[in-house]
């Protein structure tokens, strides 16, 4: 018993250091927005935030030399931090401490557990491999909760542009009252509408602002925005009404793609019928009359 509790608060311990890690580096991020809506109580929530966990990731960013890596894995390691949304110069050599600290706190739970005990070989290097791997599975998982969060918000925020082009603002001015008005209901989307709409003040054409904006995430919906955004511009096609026909595309993708998923559920029941209901339903049946079989030839065998 003692060792199960020592096990799960190792575990806990592990868990939650990493969530530390890599969320408050969301500060980041909230600093940037306060650049754009002029808004100085977020800078002070960022600055508690990043004091918070100043320490603990001080004290990772000092593993990240132990793994080894080259120059190009860290830029492809760099572009994923980016498209969890992890902007921040130092995630990468947390990213990489994470990697260094992760198989060391699994060998030690797998000491303390005394799985080690039977084949120590095969419990270390299986320790070792997965604490290096957990760090890509989790990365990899941020990034698809991202990306479809960012799918999914992305016809309203193609509504509330609609509605600000339409009362008579720019684009540029219609991004920025859309990143500011869906702070809370799309939080990610929003944040990437903050640095297109920083970049253009930085000086970047609207177009190359945009293109950047689908490079960082990665999405088909928004690749397809840009380019109807892009061919719009050059062409000198209105952009409401452009918006509004990629808007009631997207829903009607939407739509189809959950009448796929609809169809796909009776092939995909055939598998736990198969393997779990028939097998009861045959027991349940059949079995009264096994019995009553058994005992009738019983009889003949006495």
């Amino acid at each position: 018993m003692g060792i199960a509790v020592l096990s799960f608060l190792v575990l806990f311990l592990l868990v939650t250091s990493g969530g530390l890690l890599l969320f408050y580096r969301q500060a980041t991020l909230q600093r940037m927005s306060s650049v754009v809506t002029s808004r100085p109580e977020l800078t002070e929530v960022s600055n508690k935030t990043s004091g918070k966990g100043l320490w603990l990731g001080g004290m990772v960013e000092q593993l990240a030399g132990i793994v080894p890596k080259s120059q190009s894995e860290v830029s492809v390691v760099r572009q994923r931090l980016i498209r969890a949304g992890y902007r921040s110069e130092s995630a990468v050599r947390i990213f990489y401490g994470a990697k260094a600290l992760c198989p060391i706190g699994l060998c030690v739970l797998v000491v303390v557990t005394g799985f080690a005990d039977e084949s120590p070989f095969i419990a270390y290097a299986a320790s070792l491999g997965l604490g290096y791997l957990l760090p890509d599975f989790w990365l990899g998982r941020r990034i698809t909760i991202r990306q479809n969060s960012i799918r999914r918000g992305l016809p309203d925020v193609l509504d509330f542009l609609i509605i600000c082009v339409e009362a008579g603002l720019s684009m540029d001015q219609a991004t920025t009252r859309t990143a500011q008005e869906l702070r809370l209901s799309q939080p990610e989307i929003s944040d990437e509408l903050d640095i297109v709409v920083l970049e253009q003040r930085a000086g970047r054409p609207r177009a190359d602002a945009w293109k950047q904006f689908a490079e960082r995430t990665a999405v088909d919906s928004v690749k397809r925005l840009v380019s109807v955004l892009v061919q719009s511009e050059q062409l000198g096609t209105s952009v409401a009404k452009t918006l509004r026909v990629h808007a009631d595309t997207l829903r009607t993708q939407r739509r189809q793609e959950v009448e796929e998923k609809a169809a796909k559920t009776t092939i995909k029941l055939v598998f736990p019928l198969v393997f779990f209901i028939f097998p009861s339903l045959f027991l349940v049946t059949l079995g009264p009359a096994a019995i009553l079989m058994g005992e009738s030839f019983q009889k003949y065998f006495h």
